[in-house]
């Protein structure tokens, strides 16, 4: 870990804005892999329940041969077998955070550089930040990031607007109960130059429900 680490310090101090984007576009592949995964299980259980829950008292229903959905049922597969894995879905995930990476890179430069966190003073420039971030930041890039998943997706403004209608402040809501306290920690305790991969971790599971919430809206639209 600590030659990762050393590694990590070293391409950062040569290329810090391209190093922070690799880092982020490798996390976001990795949140939205999650995602998938959980998706994938969650559809396994509903199958599994469904037949489970299917009632067999009245003893084994044999197959009409004679309907004529018959066989195309049987070659189409059922709506809930699990989805595969959309590596489409993948490569924009880490686009987006590779395409953030050097927003946030100034972002987390532009707080420390206003917020100066000294032995002296620390936890009041540190809520400052945390109350800038999230007041300012956290609700242009929760915007930025459903407008570009829906057009990277193919939807145009009315598919962007539907998604804000529905999306949009419920996802706010659970930024707020996430990130202000994981924020606090990091701009607290944690060096600028991981700052932002400190974000890009904690936001594996928060990308992953980001990736769960876009894509159960793009199962009805």
């Amino acid at each position: 870990m600590s030659r990762l680490i050393m590694k990590f310090n070293s391409y950062y101090a040569d290329k810090p804005v391209l190093t922070i984007m690799i880092t982020n576009a490798v996390l976001g592949g990795i949140a939205d892999t999650v995602a998938q995964s959980l998706t994938a299980i969650r559809a396994k259980a509903i199958q599994r329940n469904m037949y489970l829950g299917k009632d067999i008292s009245d003893g084994i229903e044999m197959p009409d041969y004679n309907e004529k959905h018959y066989l195309a049922d049987s070659i189409i597969p059922h709506k809930n077998v699990p989805p595969r894995f959309d590596f489409e879905r993948l490569t924009r995930f880490m686009s987006y955070g590779f395409i953030m990476s050097p927003v946030q890179f100034q972002w987390f430069g532009f707080l420390s550089r206003v917020f100066p966190i000294t032995k002296q003073s620390a936890a009041i420039p540190a809520l400052k930040r945390v109350a800038f971030d999230q007041l300012i930041f956290a609700p242009i890039g929760l915007a930025c990031f459903f407008t570009f998943m829906t057009v990277t997706e193919g939807g145009g403004r009315r598919a962007v607007f539907r998604k804000f209608q529905d999306l949009y402040l419920p996802s706010l809501k659970a930024n707020f109960m996430l990130w202000p306290a994981a924020q606090l920690l990091n701009f607290r305790v944690i060096p600028l130059q991981f700052q932002i991969p400190f974000v890009s971790t904690v936001g594996i599971a928060w990308t992953a429900y980001l990736s769960l919430t876009n894509s159960s809206e793009d199962d009805k639209l």
